[in-house]
């Protein structure tokens, strides 16, 4: 697929074929070209990024209503984006590859996204666990949480 992104760059995605199968049906819906903007607005423009944002808080709202955990959330596309780059991240994807998928010209840019979490920073330190002893986190024994607390 390919589209127009931030600073008019031209960017090009691979899709899987499941998700070539669905937008063939979308297309063939639409009475739509391929050349046609894929997501266009009842004037038959091209979707504006305020427009996704819009739609997007619009999902939000109905889907807080049944999912109570994202009360009070803030989810933004840009959130959608942080979270593909981690899931990308935690399945092994090297990040210059990322930074690919993201668009971006440098690979220090992707830095910026990539915050390892817990269980990535556990994994780390399971690979420097010293020979003999087991890996995971440190339970302290309830005698040594008693005298912490007494300090």
């Amino acid at each position: 697929m390919r589209c127009i992104g931030k600073g008019r760059k031209q960017r090009a995605t691979p899709l899987t074929k499941h998700t070539v199968a669905i937008l063939r049906a979308w297309i063939n819906e639409q009475h739509g070209v391929p050349t046609a903007s894929l997501f266009p607005t009842r004037t038959g423009v091209p979707l504006s990024r305020d427009g996704v944002e819009h739609r997007l808080a619009g999902y939000l709202a109905i889907a807080s209503l049944h999912c109570r955990s994202l009360q009070g959330k803030r989810v933004t596309m840009h959130t959608l984006r942080h979270t593909a780059a981690m899931r990308l991240l935690q399945s092994g994807t090297d990040t210059a590859v990322i930074a690919l998928w993201l668009g971006h010209e440098q690979l220090a840019t992707v830095q910026i996204y990539l915050h390892a979490d817990m269980a990535q920073k556990e994994q780390a330190i399971a690979r420097l666990t010293p020979p003999g002893t087991r890996p995971g986190r440190y339970q302290p024994p309830d005698s040594l949480l008693a005298f912490l607390q007494q300090l």
